[in-house]
């Protein structure tokens, strides 16, 4: 067995634990962190495997550097509410199992490498191509809750911003039962004026963030403060408080934007393709 077939055994891998952590995230709006523990775990004793055949440490070197590298990037952008935790650890799983770039001879695979380690590739990739995909959802939402239905007239006032904005934002949301409210949901601005729900939110530690209002009508409100929703403890602690009447019955939340679909699709770029971004700058210099 020589090295292209066990990269090429690595990327049939990592692109099926994709399409499954696809499946999960679409269906429950969730990636389990037994798949991308189970992918991270196959990254590196794959990488060992070829280390040891090639007595060159250089494999697995590069996949744990790969695996800290892509972790702490893609764990700060998730600070930044780009993605959920659930990205994160398939992201950094991605990286463990295919930190360089693969070029399979027989297979006439030789992707567009760029100045940057392959799982930074799938990353901009992933951003890049998240864009259609995040108006295909959109468009889904707006025919599944037959938005247009029998507003013909409704269509033209899309062309005004503040009407566009105001339905983006009714589609993107939905208020639901407390009692239904899930780990992961991400909790849109709720108000409250009862200062002992502040003290047991701060003792979480958790996603849950308190602010004071400004608006005259209500003290406090918390909300949800990255892509990565509630956690269980907070999910309980919200469940608490409306069954002993401290907060009411129903909560706003977002809907979710499965972000696997981008990450998959960005996967595949860059191992068949390449760097968009770098393919990109190659083409524009070359068109001069």
């Amino acid at each position: 067995m020589n090295f292209s077939t066990i990269f090429l055994i690595q990327i049939i891998i990592t692109i099926l634990f994709c399409i499954l952590a696809v499946i999960y995230d679409v269906r429950d709006n969730y990636v389990p962190d037994r798949l991308s523990g189970v992918l991270l775990f196959f990254g590196l004793m794959s990488n060992l495997i070829l280390s040891i055949i090639s007595t060159n440490i250089k494999f697995i070197l590069a996949s744990f550097i790969s695996m800290v590298i892509t972790y702490i990037v893609t764990y700060l952008l998730w600070k930044l509410k780009m993605w959920g935790g659930g990205d994160v650890k398939l992201f950094t799983a991605i990286a463990t199992v295919i930190p360089t770039g693969l070029n399979i001879d027989f297979l006439n695979i030789f992707p567009q490498l760029s100045i940057y380690p392959f799982s930074f590739s799938v990353v901009v990739n992933s951003i890049l191509v998240s864009f259609p995909f995040l108006l295909i959802f959109l468009v889904y939402l707006l025919i599944k809750n037959d938005v247009f239905k029998g507003k013909p007239i409704f269509l033209i006032s899309l062309l005004n911003i503040g009407n566009l904005r105001n339905l983006i934002h009714s589609t993107l949301n939905k208020t639901i039962p407390i009692m239904d409210l899930k780990e992961g949901d991400i909790v849109n601005d709720y108000y409250f004026d009862d200062e002992h729900v502040i003290e047991l939110i701060n003792e979480i530690d958790g996603n849950l963030e308190v602010f004071e209002c400004g608006d005259g009508k209500n003290k406090y409100y918390f909300k949800s403060m990255s892509a990565g929703g509630i956690s269980q403890k907070e999910m309980y602690l919200i469940k608490i408080l409306s069954a002993q009447e401290f907060i009411g019955k129903e909560i706003t939340i977002k809907i979710s934007y499965p972000f696997t679909p981008a990450i998959f699709a960005g996967l595949l770029i860059a191992v068949f393709y390449g760097d968009i971004m770098m393919l990109f700058t190659n083409n524009l210099f070359l068109g001069f």
